[in-house]
This record gives structure tokens, C-alpha cells and sequence, in this order.
């Protein structure tokens, strides 16, 4: 099963996303360093453990932020240059044809996130421009968010699909369990990532178990909840 560190950048930073609450994120108060710079803190997660991909979440573009909306391009792409053995996975709030140009000029996998589409079609129009993208499903601290024949409707889907739970995401009270089994059931040709919740190593077993292929985390891997001898020893 694969681990996939995220981040998430506001305005130059890294910060604490908690429970979806973003008019509510704060810098990042990490234990790995005492930098929220975005290259200090892929640095010291890469001290800790040798992570083949990356999650970014550039929440400017997410929220289309116009002012600062490519205030985080240079950060994503000095991230690509200055650890070309990453793999970066990046949400930037696409929702059209022509913002998947300008973020496709970097060398990273696109993730197209539910919450940025009111239509199907739209999804669509930019799914026909790559295969290689990533499908988000978010869903919200009020329900799942975008058009809902995405989420019923498996034959949408890319091969790689992230279940986002941001009622989950850094509140340390474990996984959406239900929102994961009752997807596995239905999409087992499919591979599945939790993304939101994760705490420590049992709930990294536990999503082992079920078939999850991969699991996002942020929070536990900034407050030292999960070791970098776990990390080693879940790998085997």
C-alpha cells in the first residue's frame, strides 16, 4: 500500500488543514521542522522516509483566489525541479480547459477534484485531454460535493480515484470508514486512496486490509504520530 505525504499551500505556506475549515487554516506548526516553507517541509518529510509521491493541494487555485491565484505556480514548480525522485500528485482546483493547460505545463499527475464541477459535461471536456489524471470525490464536512453521476456512476472514473473525506482530514479521530467500505464494494477494479483521518500505523493496517491501495496523510506524519520505522516496516 502506498503512503503519499500531502501538503497543502496558502498564500506561499504550508498550513494545517483541518475538518475542511479553510477560511480557518493556520501555518503549519510541524515537529519534523521548525519551517512552514513549503521546500523545508518536503525536505524534512523526505528525512523522514524516502516517499516515492507527493499530494499538493495549492488552496488559492482550489478557492479562485484572484489576487494570489498563481501566487503558489513558482512553489509547485521549484517542489518538481528540486525533487525530480517525487512524484507529485497536484489539486489545483481545475474546472475548465483552460487551467489544465497552464498546470499541465508542469511535470506532475493532475488531479481533477469533484467539488470544482457543477456539470458532468464540464469533467468531461478536460478528462479527453489526458489519461493519466487523478480523480478526486470530495466530500465535504456537509455531504459529498459535485455532479452525482460522477459519484454513482463508476464508468466515469480514471483507474486512480481519492475518496477525500475533509471532515476527517486533520482531525485525528480516524478514517470514514463507512464512506470506504461501501466504495470498495462496489469499485474493486479500481485503485481506491483514503484521503482524511489517518492517525497512526493501525489505521494504516486497517486500510491495508479492507484493499485500500493507498492512504493520504498529512496531520499524523507532521506530529510524529506515525515512525519512520513504522513507515519502514508497514513498506515490507
Amino acid at each position: 500500500m502506498q503512503i503519499i505525504p500531502v501538503i497543502d499551500l496558502l498564500n506561499g505556506v504550508v498550513v494545517h488543514a483541518k475538518k475542511g475549515e479553510r477560511q480557518l487554516y493556520q501555518p503549519m506548526a510541524s515537529l519534523l521542522t521548525d519551517s512552514s516553507e513549503p521546500l523545508a517541509i518536503v525536505t524534512a518529510l523526505l528525512n523522514l522516509y524516502p516517499f516515492a509521491q507527493l499530494y499538493i493541494a495549492d488552496l488559492n487555485a482550489i478557492q479562485k483566489s484572484e489576487k494570489t491565484y498563481c501566487i503558489n505556480f513558482q512553489l509547485i514548480e521549484s517542489i518538481v525541479k528540486n525533487f525530480p525522485q517525487l512524484e507529485v500528485w497536484l489539486d489545483a482546483g481545475i474546472s475548465n480547459q483552460s487551467e489544465w493547460y497552464i498546470w499541465q505545463k508542469l511535470k506532475v499527475r493532475l488531479v481533477l477534484g469533484s467539488e470544482n464541477f457543477s456539470h458532468l459535461e464540464d469533467y468531461h471536456s478536460i478528462k479527453q485531454q489526458s489519461k493519466n489524471f487523478i480523480l478526486s470525490l470530495d466530500f465535504m464536512p456537509k455531504g459529498y460535493q459535485g455532479p452525482l453521476e460522477l459519484l454513482d456512476n463508476t464508468e466515469h472514473w480514471p483507474q486512480d480515484v481519492v475518496l477525500m473525506s475533509l471532515a476527517n482530514v486533520g482531525s485525528n479521530q480516524g478514517v470514514n470508514s463507512t464512506l470506504l467500505t461501501e466504495t470498495l464494494a462496489r469499485a474493486k477494479k479500481f485503485n481506491l486512496y483514503a484521503a482524511g483521518g489517518v492517525r497512526n500505523i493501525d489505521d494504516l493496517l486497517w486500510l491495508k486490509k479492507i484493499g485500500v491501495q493507498g492512504a493520504l496523510i498529512a496531520t499524523a506524519l507532521q506530529k510524529k504520530q506515525i515512525s519512520s520505522t513504522q513507515l519502514e516496516c508497514f513498506a515490507k
